[in-house]
């Protein structure tokens, strides 16, 4: 088991690792739409959603693997409402490649954000 942590992808707010690698599997935590500097991203949540995928892609990327190689998503939004928007930025990543997916809508969300992904990939081999 290996931690991983990029300066690439927002520090951890917690006592959590970015994503853990298991033999040749990778999680992440949950991302959500911080700026390497610990900022939220301005904007609504079409803003927000791209900026998760940045710091997907930046955890993977560290971890040895990328977009292309997850079979899990789960997503975490703040309102329903909201998921044509979130889903079409999310299609826009996983065009041809779509791996598993379950959303939830839930009553709150670290630092009050609309978005929150978190992805199970396999390492690239």
């Amino acid at each position: 088991m290996k931690e991983i942590f990029t300066k690439q992808a927002p520090e951890a707010i917690g006592p959590y690792s970015q994503g853990i690698k298991v033999n040749n599997v990778f999680y992440s935590s949950g991302q959500i739409p911080l700026t390497t500097a610990g900022e939220i991203v301005s904007g609504g949540v079409e803003e927000q959603t791209h900026q998760v995928f940045q710091n997907l892609q930046a955890v993977l990327a560290e971890a040895g693997s990328s977009l292309n190689h997850v079979i899990k998503a789960t997503v975490f939004i703040k309102d329903m409402d909201e998921f044509p928007v979130i889903n079409e930025v999310y299609g826009s990543y996983f065009q041809e490649h779509q791996p598993a997916r379950s959303c939830v809508e839930v009553a709150r969300l670290p630092k009050d954000v609309k978005v929150e992904i978190e992805v199970i990939a396999l390492l690239a081999s």
